[in-house]
């Protein structure tokens, strides 16, 4: 009977993990379309064109995310961390110019409200010259670690 329960045990733990896992990601991936519709409304509201989603830069963007949960800490480069073009060429976005946002909130509400408060973060997301964007956000205890990549694509 012990040898059962184990068994099953270790199973429920594994399903439960995964779970988790999955409603992180989902929450996570929710919050990048949060952004991205934000973002898109504000330079709408500026009669700005919106900004087309580029999964390379979205690459960039989540792993500089994940870099900043891990450090648990708000910065555009880590020791050790690629520069923000080469992170983005790494992920194979093609670009004559960059531009990054970043912060971190208990929501991608908080964020956006954020970025938009911040006169260099607002004028990234204004920028008229700039075509693309990918986000990516990682969550890690409550806190959401949110990145902006924005380029004028090649």
């Amino acid at each position: 009977m012990i040898l059962r329960v184990r068994p099953l045990v270790v199973c429920f733990l594994l399903v439960s993990v995964l779970s988790v896992d999955v409603a992180l990601a989902r929450n996570a991936f929710g919050s990048e379309r949060d952004l991205l519709a934000a973002t898109n409304r504000e330079r709408r509201t500026q009669g700005l064109p919106a900004l087309r989603w580029d999964q390379s830069l979205a690459v960039a963007a989540r792993a500089h995310a994940r870099e900043m949960a891990k450090h648990e800490s708000i910065s555009h480069q880590f020791s050790g961390e690629p520069s923000l073009p080469s992170r983005a060429r790494q992920a194979g976005a093609q670009f004559t110019w960059l531009a990054e946002n970043v912060d971190s909130a208990g929501s991608a509400s908080q964020i956006n409200d954020r970025f938009l408060q911040s006169s260099a973060h607002r004028a990234n997301i204004l920028d008229q010259d700039m075509d693309s964007i990918g986000i990516g956000v990682v969550e890690r205890g409550g806190q959401l670690f949110a990145v902006e990549d924005f380029s004028k694509a090649k």
